[in-house]
């Protein structure tokens, strides 16, 4: 999700972003590319139960009953343990949507997963089909979309009400940035939210990690009927992907993995290399912008730069009040800041947004936080901050013992991303969090693994390039493909160069060749 206000500390403070924060702005434009409804199928394949531990059985054999939920997608839920390593500890429900083939007899099931930690998959194919997969993809395999434990509408996480969560995000802090009160304040303010999420989340709060999700994953595999597993994550969904490969690599099909997290960076590297990546591509807009006739900025693009780091100081400063009586400060406006620069389609947005902050008008760009949180008219219609809460202080270990590398990091954040570094990181709200991480930040090699493709966006603010390079290098059987260009993720983003390599990949099995640059 977004900055969280300094320290670099453990975790991911920013986004490992979703490519439902592009497809909310494309929303209007993409029912077109749903097919009409069909009859829904209730039928339901025989379940793949070859291997399966006799503790796991009845979770595996399973029978789904699938059901119309309208503009041809047939619904269903399923049934995981609460537990992996304990069976009989309870289970949790996980809600899955399916798209059938639309060209007749499908090759097999193709699971898909958003990013975040935390957006809904479920959401993604339901709403945005065709931004999610293409019209070959969509012909070819019933396409599945699922929310993973603690997710949307499966069991999900829950902490606060929609007024308790603007108080938490938009906080009206009344201390000095940086000082040990400003502090105390943000980790007083982390604690109440940790609390909530406990006492309201029905006990799952331990169990929401990445290794359990991709353990969902290969349950959802199997009660599909598929005995091997076909998917296409993007952005954190590269993760969940790359750690099912490493628990199965003998079940990997034909596996995508689109903007790319690198398994191995620690929750360090990792916020300060999306802090660099986020002011590159603020970099990058700030010279098409300055190319145009409408930007509210002057001169070369380090002049420009620096007028909006005074445009944030002064936020910070001086808070702007909305009409709904949210104050627009540095972070806030950091906020709105990131959630445009996911794609160059949304520059435009960015541009008005700024232009009328710097006339003291903090509406719109309160529209583009909102639409980075999905709050709309008050109301905050998913538990995606939740979600990607609870999975980032599970997966990420802590950082304690890197306090020579949290020096170093913050010195390059400031020297490599002086525009955003001031906003970026703060106390760590893990810290705080009821149960400490499991997770572990390692190589993933995935040995006997099929081919896998990773996919990776020369100038990504948020899954930098470098990631999708390092990843592809780990994998024994890594692949990697390059999209040379702007925004988060590179498949069905306008590139035909990409598109062939991936659809011909997951379609027909030809795999790319290692290294293919899509200019």
């Amino acid at each position: 999700m977004t900055p969280a206000p300094p320290r670099l500390g453990r975790r991911v403070a920013a986004a490992l972003a979703t490519v439902v924060a592009v497809t909310l702005v494309l929303s209007g434009c993409v029912y077109s590319l749903i097919p009409e409804t069909r009859p829904a199928s209730t039928a339901s394949p025989t379940p793949d139960t070859d291997g399966v531990e006799q503790e796991l059985l009845p979770f595996y054999e399973q029978t789904l009953t699938w059901t119309d939920c309208g503009d041809g997608f047939d619904c269903t839920m399923v049934r995981a343990p609460l537990d992996w390593s304990d069976p009989s500890a309870g289970e949790i429900q996980l809600s899955v949507v399916r798209h059938r083939a639309t060209g007749g007899e499908a090759i097999g099931s193709l699971l898909t997963n958003p990013g975040g930690p935390g957006a809904s998959g479920v959401s993604l194919i339901r709403d945005s089909l065709g931004f999610a997969v293409g019209g070959q993809l969509q012909e070819r395999f019933d396409v599945i979309g699922f929310d993973p434990r603690g997710v949307g509408e499966s069991t999900a996480v829950r902490c606060y009400d929609s007024a308790e969560m603007d108080a938490y995000l938009f906080p009206e802090v009344s201390e000095p940035r940086g000082s040990e009160a400003w502090t105390q304040e943000l980790l007083d303010a982390h604690e109440g939210f940790a609390e909530a999420c406990e006492a309201n989340s029905g006990g799952i709060l331990p169990f929401i990690t990445t290794e359990n999700a991709a353990r969902d994953m290969d349950l959802l595999r199997a009660v599909l009927g598929d005995e091997q597993l076909n998917y296409l994550g993007y952005s954190y969904g590269t993760f969940l992907g790359a750690t099912y490969a490493k628990l199965y690599p003998e079940r990997v099909g034909r596996l995508v993995l689109d903007g790319a997290i690198d398994p191995a960076a620690s929750g360090i590297d990792v916020s300060t290399t999306q802090a660099i990546g986020f002011e590159s591509a603020l970099r990058a807009y700030m010279a098409d912008c300055l190319a145009g006739d409408d930007c509210p900025f002057r001169g070369a693009v380090d002049e420009a730069m620096a007028d909006l780091g005074a445009l944030l100081a002064s936020a910070d400063a001086a808070p702007l009040v909305a009409s709904d009586g949210r104050a627009l400060n540095a972070d806030a406006l950091t906020t709105a800041i990131v959630a445009a620069l996911y794609s160059r389609d949304n520059w435009t947005f960015l541009t008005n947004a700024l232009g009328d902050v710097l006339q003291g008008d903090p509406e719109f760009a309160f529209v583009l936080a909102d639409f980075y949180y999905n709050r709309q008219e008050g109301q905050y219609l998913d538990n995606s901050t939740e979600a990607f809460r609870a999975y980032n202080c599970m997966d990420y270990p802590d950082d304690e013992t890197f306090e020579a590398d949290e020096e170093a990091a913050q010195a390059q954040l400031e020297a490599e991303a002086p525009t955003i570094a001031p906003y970026w990181a703060g106390p760590d709200p893990c810290a705080v969090w009821p149960y400490p991480p499991t997770g572990v930040r390692e190589a993933i090699t995935a040995d006997g693994a099929a081919p896998i493709v990773v996919v990776g966006t020369t100038n990504d603010p948020a899954t930098p390039y470098e990631w999708s390079v390092s990843l592809a290098d780990q994998l024994a059987s890594g692949v990697l493909v390059t999209r040379v260009g702007e925004g988060h993720t590179g498949y069905n983003k306008g590139n035909a160069c990409v598109d062939a390599a991936v659809e011909s990949y997951l379609v027909d099995g030809i795999v790319p060749e290692d290294g293919l640059r899509c200019e």
